[in-house]
């Protein structure tokens, strides 16, 4: 079982999340300020009615194998220029607000993790996300209560893609989803003055969301990234 060194501890493969909870946003964004966003990976938008999809959420985890944290996700649905079949979420940005998680996202898989101040709390019929980097607002999400789903529904088996150093990784990640709400739009943003805020706001943020959606027992799997190869195409 391949094992990584991270600030003196063996983080072995896979890495198991064995309960956290989530809240999620799914906006249909600016496919041009998206591909820009991609460029440099070498990566392409998905495209949705002319659209790029990008997804927002806010996740506590509470008991895995990098212990105990809060988490933001700023993340582009992509694929590989001239592959087939090469759909994953492209991981743009991923606030966390622990060091040890923080060390082992960048060193093993290549996470775009950095520390950050993330207060996730309920609020009123939802809950609300707050992200400040260096004491500056970042973005603040939203996510109202919703509609129970069907068992299973939320559940994925899709690859996160990672820039990082000038190297493309993919990892394999496994969403097991329990007491699953779900609503169309649902989620309210807002944006600080942080150069991540500018981003969002190229991409067409604040916006209505196109679907929102709430995990209130959430088990993962990740495993171990792998380097892509460049296309010809995409070098």
């Amino acid at each position: 079982m391949e094992a990584h060194s991270v600030l003196g501890e063996q983080v072995r493969m896979p890495v198991q999340i064995r309960h956290a909870d989530a809240c999620s946003a799914l906006f249909l964004v600016d496919a041009g300020a998206a591909r820009a966003l991609l460029a440099d990976a070498g990566l392409e938008p998905v495209a949705v009615l002319g659209k790029a999809v990008l997804s927002l959420a806010f996740v506590r985890y509470v008991d895995g194998d990098l212990g105990p944290y809060h988490e933001f996700a700023f993340t582009l649905m992509a694929k590989q220029r001239g592959r087939k079949d090469s759909t994953g979420a492209y991981i743009h940005w991923l606030p966390v607000n622990q060091s040890f998680t923080c060390a082992a996202g960048q060193s093993i898989w290549g996470f775009p993790k950095l520390m950050a101040d993330i207060a996730i709390t309920p609020d009123g019929r939802g809950h609300r996300c707050e992200v400040r980097v260096d004491g500056q607002l970042v973005i603040a999400l939203r996510v109202a209560d919703g509609f129970p789903m069907p068992g299973g529904a939320g559940g994925a088996s899709i690859d996160a893609y990672t820039w990082r150093d000038g190297i493309l990784r993919r990892t394999p990640w496994v969403m097991n989803p329990g007491a699953v709400t779900g609503r169309p739009g649902g989620a309210r943003v807002e944006l600080g003055t942080h150069p991540v805020s500018d981003q969002l706001r190229a991409l067409g943020l604040p916006k209505g969301a196109l679907f929102s959606s709430r995990i209130g027992a959430l088990r993962m799997t990740f495993e171990d990234a792998a380097t892509v190869s460049p296309t010809r195409e995409g070098r």
